[in-house]
């Protein structure tokens, strides 16, 4: 496409850029193209296209020109669906290659556009819509995961021993599909100022998401949930007829599965405890200006004092090599397992949750500890080190650990690190994927990841802002 009609359907043309000294016509001559042609993205926000054009024009490195021309617009160029219901917002966004929305994935995909919402209303409209989806979504199943925007498809995993309803893709328990949608909304409200989409469904999602954390603290009985699947892979159902292994009932709360969809070891996952924290503590705030409901305010704090007095107590261990780090997961009888995962939150992406301080002593230890051979998935390979995890298997290195490592570094040697890493495996292809080869980055999984792409774009504008000349 030449450059200037690019501008032009963009909306970029007359906005302040130079056409002449954007660089998306340089990058086509050496790069093949390979986002979505204009007519075919699924939404298009001016804010991000000005976004692009600035770094085009100021960086000069063409390969990380065209990386984040591609990464950074995927999830609103392929995954979000926007409609208008008598002028209510409302958004599906989907993974992906899998056409469902995850509460998760679809929290963090439009993250990192957040920043621009004040100067771009359909964006503002768009995450408005993820949000009102999301409550509906939490109210018709707490304990699932990921849902179809067609509320009486039957899903695949519909033989899954569990509560399986109309409209649900998948029923994993996880603590950060509860989390995620009040990060977003939180981070939202703050941005905007505006209280409109607190309704009394998002209130009532609120009032479910308290029932359910209060249900996992397992301190009477297991609960309601269970779950099992006829599967050839032991990570992806729950032993112990559907529960789990058994816990001590000590103030955290049971995960059965983590942000990667597999099975814990342990069910008190501890980056996922520290999340709710910091989670529970939002929602208050939330509920307390803008829904005057004092009582749910008061009872969301309590348990976000519980479950952080807890992690105190239980989620430090001393290791001989690193000194005091955080276990990635415990059971309250002293059980713990020692490791990190790809997927977020983990331990490493704590301080990028914005849950821990990135110079806390004891998350620097463990962030020693994630990145050395202490760690069972962390691999180093002929092209790059980094975190895995056993939903892939051995040797495969997960694109999106590596930019957590690069967001939660202080360091600018490792985050150019980082960033070559990420350059250097992405096969050719122009996107970031779910995982590579540590010794051959062809041999990957998952072309079509938005959450991995938008956010090595987070991380490249981060990185740009702040210390331009890395990307050189």
């Amino acid at each position: 496409m030449k450059r200037k009609t690019f501008l032009k359907q963009t909306g970029i043309l007359g906005a302040g850029v130079l056409a002449s000294k954007f660089s998306y016509g340089l990058v086509a001559d050496s790069f093949p193209v390979v986002r979505v042609a204009p007519a075919k993205r699924h939404f298009t926000s001016k804010a991000v296209d000005r976004a692009i054009a600035e770094f085009s024009t100021n960086v000069k490195n063409k390969e990380l020109v065209w990386l984040f021309e591609n990464c950074f617009p995927n999830t609103l160029d392929t995954t979000v669906f926007y409609t208008e219901n008598e002028g209510v917002p409302d958004t599906y966004v989907i993974t992906g290659d899998i056409d469902a929305m995850w509460l998760r994935d679809s929290s963090a995909q439009v993250w990192p556009y957040l920043q621009f919402v004040n100067e771009d209303e359909p964006l503002k409209k768009l995450i408005k819509g993820i949000i009102g989806r999301q409550s509906r979504c939490i109210i018709k199943d707490a304990y699932a995961n990921a849902f179809y925007k067609d509320e009486q498809k039957v899903s695949e995993w519909k033989s899954d021993r569990t509560d399986m309803k109309p409209g649900v893709h998948e029923r994993k328990w996880e603590i950060d599909s509860l989390c995620y949608p009040i990060r977003l909304a939180y981070q939202y409200w703050k941005k905007t100022k505006d209280d409109s989409p607190f309704n009394a469904e998002w209130e009532a999602g609120i009032k479910r998401t308290l029932t359910v954390f209060r249900e996992q603290q397992r301190k009477k009985d297991k609960g309601p949930y269970h779950f099992q699947r006829e599967s050839l892979y032991p990570h992806d159902t729950l032993s112990m007829n559907g529960y789990g292994f058994p816990v001590n009932p000590i103030g955290l709360i049971c995960s059965s599965f983590r942000p990667s969809d597999d099975a814990t070891v342990f069910p008190f996952l501890i980056p996922a405890n520290f999340f709710v924290v910091r989670s529970l503590r939002q929602a208050a705030e939330i509920v307390s200006a803008v829904r005057k409901n004092n009582t749910l305010a008061i009872e969301l704090n309590t348990l976000a004092a519980e479950v952080e007095a807890a992690l105190q107590q239980h989620a430090i261990i001393d290791h001989p090599q690193h000194g005091k780090i955080y276990a990635y997961e415990v059971d309250g009888f002293g059980g713990r397992y020692m490791m990190d995962d790809s997927n977020v939150p983990s331990l490493l992406s704590l301080p990028y949750l914005g849950v821990l301080n990135i110079n806390s002593e004891i998350y620097q230890n463990t962030r020693k500890f994630i990145l050395s051979a202490g760690n069972p998935y962390f691999f180093k390979g002929k092209y790059a080190e980094g975190v895995g995890g056993p939903h892939i298997g051995p040797d495969m290195i997960w694109p999106m650990a590596i930019i957590m490592r690069g967001l939660t570094s202080s360091s600018q040697k490792e985050i150019k690190s980082c960033i070559n890493m990420l350059v250097q495996t992405h096969a050719g292809k122009g996107f970031m994927h779910e995982s590579f080869h540590k010794d051959d980055p062809k041999n990957f999984t998952r072309s079509w990841f938005a959450w991995a792409n938008t956010l090595f774009g987070e991380f490249l504008w981060k990185t740009y802002k702040e210390n331009p000349h890395l990307l050189v």
